[in-house]
Protein backbone atom coordinates (compact mmCIF):
# COMPACT_ATOMS: atom_id res chain seq x y z
CA UNK A 1 0.00 0.00 0.00
CA UNK A 2 1.70 3.39 -0.75
CA UNK A 3 1.77 6.18 1.81
CA UNK A 4 -2.20 7.33 3.08
CA UNK A 5 -0.38 9.84 5.11
CA UNK A 6 0.75 13.50 3.64
CA UNK A 7 2.74 16.44 5.38
CA UNK A 8 -0.78 16.92 7.10
CA UNK A 9 -2.91 13.92 7.65
CA UNK A 10 -4.51 12.03 5.49
CA UNK A 11 -5.66 13.99 2.34
CA UNK A 12 -7.18 13.90 -0.84
CA UNK A 13 -10.31 14.29 -2.82
CA UNK A 14 -13.63 13.28 -1.21
CA UNK A 15 -15.38 10.50 -2.79
CA UNK A 16 -12.39 9.72 -5.40
CA UNK A 17 -9.72 9.07 -3.01
CA UNK A 18 -11.16 10.00 0.51
CA UNK A 19 -14.05 7.20 -0.21
CA UNK A 20 -16.46 5.92 2.59
CA UNK A 21 -14.49 2.72 2.30
CA UNK A 22 -11.40 3.54 2.55
CA UNK A 23 -12.87 6.05 5.45
CA UNK A 24 -14.14 3.42 6.98
CA UNK A 25 -11.03 0.75 6.92
CA UNK A 26 -8.96 3.32 8.66
CA UNK A 27 -11.63 4.75 11.71
CA UNK A 28 -10.90 0.63 12.26
CA UNK A 29 -7.62 1.22 12.04
CA UNK A 30 -6.99 3.97 14.64
CA UNK A 31 -9.29 2.83 17.07
CA UNK A 32 -7.19 -0.31 16.85
CA UNK A 33 -3.80 1.94 16.95
CA UNK A 34 -4.21 4.72 19.07
CA UNK A 35 -7.33 3.58 21.69
CA UNK A 36 -7.17 -0.29 21.55
CA UNK A 37 -8.64 -0.52 24.93
CA UNK A 38 -12.25 2.00 24.21
CA UNK A 39 -12.15 5.43 24.94
CA UNK A 40 -13.52 8.72 24.26
CA UNK A 41 -12.74 10.67 20.97
CA UNK A 42 -13.95 13.97 19.69
CA UNK A 43 -14.37 14.57 16.14
CA UNK A 44 -15.03 18.41 14.30
CA UNK A 45 -14.96 19.34 11.33
CA UNK A 46 -14.85 22.45 8.62
CA UNK A 47 -17.21 23.95 6.76
CA UNK A 48 -16.75 21.15 3.21
CA UNK A 49 -20.22 19.88 1.95
CA UNK A 50 -18.10 16.07 2.21
CA UNK A 51 -17.91 16.82 6.08
CA UNK A 52 -20.93 14.81 7.33
CA UNK A 53 -20.03 12.29 4.91
CA UNK A 54 -17.04 11.58 6.26
CA UNK A 55 -17.68 12.03 9.51
CA UNK A 56 -20.71 9.73 9.88
CA UNK A 57 -18.81 7.08 8.41
CA UNK A 58 -15.72 7.62 10.63
CA UNK A 59 -18.60 8.04 13.40
CA UNK A 60 -19.81 4.39 11.98
CA UNK A 61 -16.25 2.73 12.47
CA UNK A 62 -15.17 4.57 15.84
CA UNK A 63 -18.51 3.00 17.08
CA UNK A 64 -17.94 -0.44 16.03
CA UNK A 65 -14.92 -0.71 17.23
CA UNK A 66 -16.45 0.21 21.13
CA UNK A 67 -15.03 4.06 21.43
CA UNK A 68 -17.42 6.55 22.29
CA UNK A 69 -17.94 9.24 20.12
CA UNK A 70 -18.50 13.19 20.94
CA UNK A 71 -19.36 15.59 17.77
CA UNK A 72 -17.87 19.17 18.18
CA UNK A 73 -19.57 20.09 14.47
CA UNK A 74 -17.96 22.86 12.58
CA UNK A 75 -14.86 24.40 14.89
CA UNK A 76 -11.49 25.56 14.00
CA UNK A 77 -9.14 22.70 13.90
CA UNK A 78 -6.82 23.80 16.88
CA UNK A 79 -10.51 23.79 19.01
CA UNK A 80 -9.44 20.38 19.25
CA UNK A 81 -6.19 20.40 20.68
CA UNK A 82 -7.76 22.43 23.20
CA UNK A 83 -11.06 20.42 23.66
CA UNK A 84 -9.58 16.90 23.80
CA UNK A 85 -7.35 18.46 27.02
CA UNK A 86 -10.69 19.89 28.75
CA UNK A 87 -12.96 16.59 28.16
CA UNK A 88 -9.69 14.21 29.03
CA UNK A 89 -10.19 12.52 25.39
CA UNK A 90 -8.37 10.24 24.20
CA UNK A 91 -8.14 11.32 20.37
CA UNK A 92 -9.19 13.49 18.56
CA UNK A 93 -10.07 14.13 14.85
CA UNK A 94 -10.30 16.87 12.48
CA UNK A 95 -12.20 16.47 9.16
CA UNK A 96 -10.62 19.15 6.94
CA UNK A 97 -8.25 19.53 4.06
CA UNK A 98 -7.37 23.29 5.42
CA UNK A 99 -5.93 25.70 2.65
CA UNK A 100 -7.02 23.17 -0.23
CA UNK A 101 -9.71 23.85 -2.32
CA UNK A 102 -13.76 22.70 -1.28
CA UNK A 103 -13.45 19.10 -3.82
CA UNK A 104 -10.75 18.14 -0.97
CA UNK A 105 -10.81 16.44 2.16
CA UNK A 106 -8.83 15.00 4.96
CA UNK A 107 -8.03 13.58 8.14
CA UNK A 108 -6.34 15.10 10.77
CA UNK A 109 -4.99 13.31 14.41
CA UNK A 110 -4.50 14.49 17.62
CA UNK A 111 -3.53 12.05 20.58
CA UNK A 112 -4.38 12.80 24.02
CA UNK A 113 -1.94 15.44 24.80
CA UNK A 114 -3.53 17.54 21.57
CA UNK A 115 -0.70 16.97 19.43
CA UNK A 116 -0.60 15.96 15.71
CA UNK A 117 0.31 12.37 15.71
CA UNK A 118 4.24 11.65 14.73
CA UNK A 119 5.02 9.68 11.82
CA UNK A 120 5.82 6.45 13.89
CA UNK A 121 2.15 6.51 14.56
CA UNK A 122 1.02 7.44 11.85
CA UNK A 123 3.02 4.16 10.56
CA UNK A 124 1.44 2.21 12.96
CA UNK A 125 -2.15 2.88 11.70
CA UNK A 126 -1.09 2.36 7.86
CA UNK A 127 0.20 -1.07 8.90
CA UNK A 128 -3.06 -2.07 10.76
CA UNK A 129 -4.84 -0.55 7.43
CA UNK A 130 -5.28 -3.28 5.39
CA UNK A 131 -5.38 -5.99 8.76
CA UNK A 132 -9.35 -7.43 9.85
CA UNK A 133 -10.18 -5.84 12.79
CA UNK A 134 -12.88 -7.80 14.91
CA UNK A 135 -16.16 -6.15 15.89
CA UNK A 136 -16.39 -4.80 19.60
CA UNK A 137 -18.17 -6.53 21.97
CA UNK A 138 -20.32 -3.42 22.99
CA UNK A 139 -20.83 -0.84 20.53
CA UNK A 140 -19.51 2.76 21.44
CA UNK A 141 -22.49 6.03 21.64
CA UNK A 142 -22.13 9.04 19.48
CA UNK A 143 -23.06 11.95 21.11
CA UNK A 144 -22.84 15.81 20.95
CA UNK A 145 -20.49 17.83 22.41
CA UNK A 146 -22.02 20.42 24.43
CA UNK A 147 -21.29 24.33 23.86
CA UNK A 148 -17.79 23.16 22.16
CA UNK A 149 -17.22 26.50 20.36
CA UNK A 150 -18.30 28.71 23.43
CA UNK A 151 -16.18 26.92 25.42
CA UNK A 152 -13.29 27.11 22.78
CA UNK A 153 -14.10 31.29 22.07
CA UNK A 154 -13.55 31.59 26.39
CA UNK A 155 -10.16 30.03 26.00
CA UNK A 156 -8.91 32.48 23.63
CA UNK A 157 -10.37 35.75 24.93
CA UNK A 158 -8.71 34.56 28.34
CA UNK A 159 -5.39 34.02 26.49
CA UNK A 160 -4.75 37.77 27.63
CA UNK A 161 -5.37 39.79 30.66
CA UNK A 162 -8.33 41.74 29.61
CA UNK A 163 -8.53 44.40 32.14
CA UNK A 164 -5.17 45.49 31.01
CA UNK A 165 -5.50 45.01 27.43
CA UNK A 166 -8.45 45.83 25.09
CA UNK A 167 -8.80 46.52 21.55
CA UNK A 168 -11.23 49.34 21.59
CA UNK A 169 -10.63 51.77 18.92
CA UNK A 170 -9.51 49.12 16.25
CA UNK A 171 -11.30 48.16 13.73
CA UNK A 172 -10.16 44.74 12.39
CA UNK A 173 -11.55 43.59 8.79
CA UNK A 174 -11.43 39.18 9.48
CA UNK A 175 -11.75 36.99 6.24
CA UNK A 176 -12.73 33.84 7.21
CA UNK A 177 -12.49 31.58 4.34
CA UNK A 178 -16.30 30.79 4.21
CA UNK A 179 -15.10 28.17 6.66
CA UNK A 180 -14.42 26.87 10.16
CA UNK A 181 -13.62 30.86 12.05
CA UNK A 182 -17.14 32.22 10.52
CA UNK A 183 -18.67 32.21 13.56
CA UNK A 184 -15.78 32.08 15.99
CA UNK A 185 -13.55 34.54 14.69
CA UNK A 186 -15.33 37.80 14.89
CA UNK A 187 -17.18 36.69 18.20
CA UNK A 188 -13.69 36.16 19.97
CA UNK A 189 -12.33 40.36 18.71
CA UNK A 190 -16.10 41.51 19.07
CA UNK A 191 -15.63 40.44 23.15
CA UNK A 192 -12.29 41.66 23.06
CA UNK A 193 -13.63 45.30 22.34
CA UNK A 194 -12.88 45.62 18.61
CA UNK A 195 -15.16 47.20 15.41
CA UNK A 196 -15.15 43.74 13.49
CA UNK A 197 -15.84 44.17 9.15
CA UNK A 198 -16.08 40.46 8.88
CA UNK A 199 -15.85 38.97 5.07
CA UNK A 200 -16.30 35.56 3.67
CA UNK A 201 -17.68 35.29 6.95
CA UNK A 202 -20.72 32.66 6.07
CA UNK A 203 -20.00 28.93 6.59
CA UNK A 204 -20.17 27.74 2.77
CA UNK A 205 -18.59 24.27 1.74
CA UNK A 206 -18.82 25.18 -1.57
CA UNK A 207 -16.69 28.08 -1.35
CA UNK A 208 -14.23 27.26 1.01
CA UNK A 209 -10.97 28.80 -0.03
CA UNK A 210 -12.27 29.66 -2.68
CA UNK A 211 -10.35 32.99 -3.67
CA UNK A 212 -10.42 34.39 -0.13
CA UNK A 213 -8.77 33.62 2.70
CA UNK A 214 -5.00 33.45 4.04
CA UNK A 215 -3.73 31.75 0.58
CA UNK A 216 -6.05 34.98 -1.56
CA UNK A 217 -5.44 38.18 0.15
CA UNK A 218 -6.47 40.02 -2.63
CA UNK A 219 -9.99 41.32 -1.07
CA UNK A 220 -9.24 41.40 1.95
CA UNK A 221 -6.31 43.92 0.95
CA UNK A 222 -8.93 46.08 -0.46
CA UNK A 223 -11.45 45.90 2.37
CA UNK A 224 -8.78 46.56 4.49
CA UNK A 225 -8.42 49.69 2.62
CA UNK A 226 -11.65 50.40 1.86
CA UNK A 227 -12.96 50.97 5.30
CA UNK A 228 -9.70 52.51 6.74
CA UNK A 229 -8.97 49.25 9.15
CA UNK A 230 -6.24 49.22 11.58
CA UNK A 231 -5.25 45.43 10.27
CA UNK A 232 -6.96 43.22 8.09
CA UNK A 233 -6.74 39.05 9.47
CA UNK A 234 -6.67 36.12 7.09
CA UNK A 235 -7.61 32.79 8.21
CA UNK A 236 -7.68 29.81 5.99
CA UNK A 237 -10.60 26.98 5.86
CA UNK A 238 -10.20 25.24 9.27
CA UNK A 239 -8.44 27.98 11.26
CA UNK A 240 -4.99 27.16 12.17
CA UNK A 241 -3.18 29.74 9.90
CA UNK A 242 -3.44 32.92 9.74
CA UNK A 243 -1.88 36.02 7.75
CA UNK A 244 -2.14 39.56 8.56
CA UNK A 245 -2.98 42.57 6.23
CA UNK A 246 -1.75 46.53 6.46
CA UNK A 247 -4.49 49.45 5.27
CA UNK A 248 -1.12 49.91 2.53
CA UNK A 249 -1.82 46.33 1.62
CA UNK A 250 1.26 45.08 3.02
CA UNK A 251 1.35 41.28 4.30
CA UNK A 252 2.12 40.23 7.32
CA UNK A 253 3.38 36.56 6.99
CA UNK A 254 4.40 34.37 9.59
CA UNK A 255 8.08 35.12 9.81
CA UNK A 256 7.38 38.56 10.58
CA UNK A 257 5.12 37.10 13.37
CA UNK A 258 7.46 34.73 14.84
CA UNK A 259 9.76 38.31 14.98
CA UNK A 260 7.56 39.97 16.45
CA UNK A 261 6.88 37.95 19.38
CA UNK A 262 9.71 36.17 20.08
CA UNK A 263 11.73 39.45 20.22
CA UNK A 264 9.18 40.85 23.09
CA UNK A 265 9.34 37.96 24.74
CA UNK A 266 13.02 37.74 25.01
CA UNK A 267 13.05 41.26 25.79
CA UNK A 268 11.15 40.48 29.13
CA UNK A 269 12.53 36.99 29.74
CA UNK A 270 9.63 35.29 28.60
CA UNK A 271 11.91 33.06 25.79
CA UNK A 272 14.03 30.52 27.62
CA UNK A 273 15.89 29.08 25.91
CA UNK A 274 16.47 32.10 23.49
CA UNK A 275 14.94 30.12 20.37
CA UNK A 276 12.41 29.84 17.86
CA UNK A 277 11.59 26.56 16.18
CA UNK A 278 11.21 27.42 12.06
CA UNK A 279 10.77 25.37 9.11
CA UNK A 280 13.38 25.06 6.52
CA UNK A 281 11.49 27.65 4.57
CA UNK A 282 11.56 30.81 7.08
CA UNK A 283 13.46 33.53 5.40
CA UNK A 284 17.39 33.83 6.43
CA UNK A 285 16.57 37.51 6.89
CA UNK A 286 14.92 36.87 9.82
CA UNK A 287 17.54 34.43 11.12
CA UNK A 288 20.02 37.15 10.63
CA UNK A 289 17.81 39.87 12.78
CA UNK A 290 17.00 37.57 15.44
CA UNK A 291 21.02 36.65 15.44
CA UNK A 292 21.17 39.72 16.19
CA UNK A 293 19.15 40.15 19.36
CA UNK A 294 20.57 36.86 20.60
CA UNK A 295 17.58 34.89 19.06
CA UNK A 296 18.40 31.39 17.98
CA UNK A 297 16.38 29.52 14.93
CA UNK A 298 16.44 25.63 14.89
CA UNK A 299 15.39 24.73 11.55
CA UNK A 300 12.52 21.61 10.80
CA UNK A 301 11.03 20.08 7.83
CA UNK A 302 7.76 21.57 6.59
CA UNK A 303 5.00 20.81 8.60
CA UNK A 304 3.68 22.52 11.90
CA UNK A 305 3.93 19.04 13.47
CA UNK A 306 7.47 18.63 13.10
CA UNK A 307 7.97 21.98 14.51
CA UNK A 308 5.58 21.53 17.64
CA UNK A 309 7.85 18.33 18.24
CA UNK A 310 10.80 20.05 18.15
CA UNK A 311 9.37 22.49 20.40
CA UNK A 312 8.44 20.39 23.27
CA UNK A 313 11.79 18.47 22.45
CA UNK A 314 13.85 21.59 23.74
CA UNK A 315 11.49 23.43 25.65
CA UNK A 316 11.48 26.16 23.47
CA UNK A 317 8.29 28.54 23.81
CA UNK A 318 7.51 29.80 19.92
CA UNK A 319 7.44 28.57 16.58
CA UNK A 320 5.90 28.05 13.27
CA UNK A 321 5.57 28.58 9.59
CA UNK A 322 6.22 31.25 7.23
CA UNK A 323 2.55 30.57 5.63
CA UNK A 324 0.94 31.23 9.33
CA UNK A 325 0.98 28.22 11.39
CA UNK A 326 2.24 29.78 14.62
CA UNK A 327 2.52 27.72 17.53
CA UNK A 328 2.69 29.73 21.24
CA UNK A 329 3.32 26.56 23.36
CA UNK A 330 2.60 28.46 26.54
CA UNK A 331 -1.16 27.82 25.59
CA UNK A 332 -1.53 25.69 22.59
CA UNK A 333 0.39 22.34 20.98
CA UNK A 334 -0.46 23.52 17.86
CA UNK A 335 -0.87 26.22 14.98
CA UNK A 336 -3.89 28.53 16.21
CA UNK A 337 -4.90 31.29 13.49
CA UNK A 338 -6.91 33.50 15.87
CA UNK A 339 -4.91 32.67 19.05
CA UNK A 340 -1.76 33.97 16.95
CA UNK A 341 -4.16 36.94 15.98
CA UNK A 342 -5.10 37.55 19.41
CA UNK A 343 -1.38 37.49 20.90
CA UNK A 344 0.56 39.43 18.39
CA UNK A 345 -1.99 42.62 19.24
CA UNK A 346 -1.94 41.81 23.08
CA UNK A 347 2.15 42.56 21.53
CA UNK A 348 1.53 45.67 19.87
CA UNK A 349 -0.69 46.88 22.20
CA UNK A 350 2.10 46.12 24.87
CA UNK A 351 4.37 48.16 22.93
CA UNK A 352 2.63 51.09 21.83
CA UNK A 353 3.33 50.37 18.16
CA UNK A 354 1.13 48.58 15.40
CA UNK A 355 1.91 45.52 14.07
CA UNK A 356 2.84 46.77 10.81
CA UNK A 357 5.75 49.02 11.78
CA UNK A 358 7.00 46.24 14.09
CA UNK A 359 6.63 44.20 10.90
CA UNK A 360 8.67 46.55 8.80
CA UNK A 361 11.61 46.36 11.28
CA UNK A 362 12.07 42.73 10.17
CA UNK A 363 14.17 42.55 6.79
CA UNK A 364 13.65 39.64 4.57
CA UNK A 365 15.45 38.10 1.89
CA UNK A 366 13.57 37.55 -1.88
CA UNK A 367 11.80 34.63 -2.43
CA UNK A 368 10.58 33.20 -5.29
CA UNK A 369 7.98 30.23 -4.98
CA UNK A 370 7.61 27.35 -8.44
CA UNK A 371 5.30 24.49 -8.31
CA UNK A 372 6.11 21.59 -10.83
CA UNK A 373 3.46 19.36 -11.65
CA UNK A 374 4.57 15.67 -11.86
CA UNK A 375 3.28 12.26 -11.42
CA UNK A 376 6.31 11.59 -8.90
CA UNK A 377 7.48 14.26 -6.81
CA UNK A 378 10.01 12.70 -5.05
CA UNK A 379 11.61 10.79 -7.49
CA UNK A 380 12.37 14.26 -9.80
CA UNK A 381 13.71 15.36 -6.68
CA UNK A 382 16.08 12.92 -6.66
CA UNK A 383 16.83 12.86 -10.24
CA UNK A 384 20.68 12.93 -11.02
CA UNK A 385 19.80 15.57 -13.61
CA UNK A 386 17.62 17.64 -10.97
CA UNK A 387 20.71 17.54 -8.12
CA UNK A 388 23.00 18.81 -10.67
CA UNK A 389 20.80 21.35 -11.83
CA UNK A 390 20.39 21.78 -8.39
CA UNK A 391 23.94 22.46 -7.51
CA UNK A 392 24.79 24.73 -10.36
CA UNK A 393 21.87 27.23 -9.24
CA UNK A 394 23.17 27.35 -6.00
CA UNK A 395 26.82 28.68 -6.76
CA UNK A 396 25.26 31.03 -8.88
CA UNK A 397 23.26 32.96 -5.62
CA UNK A 398 26.26 32.84 -3.00
CA UNK A 399 26.80 32.13 0.81
CA UNK A 400 23.45 33.85 1.74
CA UNK A 401 21.31 32.18 -1.06
CA UNK A 402 19.12 29.45 -0.60
CA UNK A 403 17.11 26.92 -2.72
CA UNK A 404 14.22 24.46 -1.00
CA UNK A 405 13.35 21.45 -3.42
CA UNK A 406 10.44 19.29 -1.67
CA UNK A 407 7.77 16.57 -2.93
CA UNK A 408 4.46 18.60 -1.61
CA UNK A 409 2.84 16.17 1.33
CA UNK A 410 -1.07 16.73 -0.34
CA UNK A 411 -0.59 17.66 -4.03
CA UNK A 412 1.21 16.02 -7.07
CA UNK A 413 3.86 18.75 -6.78
CA UNK A 414 7.91 19.52 -6.22
CA UNK A 415 7.95 22.89 -4.98
CA UNK A 416 11.01 24.51 -5.25
CA UNK A 417 11.92 27.49 -3.42
CA UNK A 418 14.20 30.31 -3.88
CA UNK A 419 16.04 32.90 -1.74
CA UNK A 420 18.93 35.52 -2.44
CA UNK A 421 19.58 39.15 -1.56
CA UNK A 422 19.07 40.83 -4.96
CA UNK A 423 15.36 40.07 -5.83
CA UNK A 424 16.26 40.06 -9.64
CA UNK A 425 18.51 36.63 -9.17
CA UNK A 426 15.73 35.19 -7.12
CA UNK A 427 13.51 35.75 -10.11
CA UNK A 428 16.11 34.65 -12.53
CA UNK A 429 17.21 31.43 -11.08
CA UNK A 430 13.82 30.25 -10.04
CA UNK A 431 12.12 30.68 -13.80
CA UNK A 432 15.45 28.65 -14.89
CA UNK A 433 15.12 26.23 -12.40
CA UNK A 434 11.00 25.77 -13.33
CA UNK A 435 12.06 25.54 -16.91
CA UNK A 436 14.65 22.92 -16.57
CA UNK A 437 12.56 20.58 -14.44
CA UNK A 438 9.54 20.80 -16.20
CA UNK A 439 11.31 19.29 -19.15
CA UNK A 440 12.89 16.41 -16.95
CA UNK A 441 9.40 15.70 -15.79
CA UNK A 442 7.85 16.38 -19.53
CA UNK A 443 10.83 13.11 -20.75
CA UNK A 444 10.53 11.21 -17.71
CA UNK A 445 6.64 10.72 -18.40
CA UNK A 446 7.47 9.97 -22.37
Amino acid sequence: MTSLFGTDGVRGQANRLLTPELILSLSRAIAATMVPDGGHVIIGRDTRTSGPMLEAVLSAGLTSAGLNVCLAGIIPTPAISFLIKDEHADLGIVISASHNPPEDNGIKLFDRNGMKLPQEEEHRIEAAFSVAHEPAEIIGSVMTLEAAATRYAAFLSGTIDVERVDFTGMTLVLDCAYGATSAIAPHVFRHLGATVIPIHSVPDGNRINVDCGATHLARLQEATKEYKADLGIAFDGDGDRVLLVASDGFVIDGDRMMGIAASYMAEHDLLTPSAIVATVLSNRGLELWLADRGINVHRTDVGDRYVSHRMIEESIQIGGEASGHIIFREHSPTGDGILTAVKLLEIAHHRGIDLPTLAHEIPLFPQCARNIACDNPAQLAEDPRTRKLLHEAEETLGQLGRIVLRPSGTQPLLRIMVEAEDEDRCEETANQLEGSLQRIALRSRS
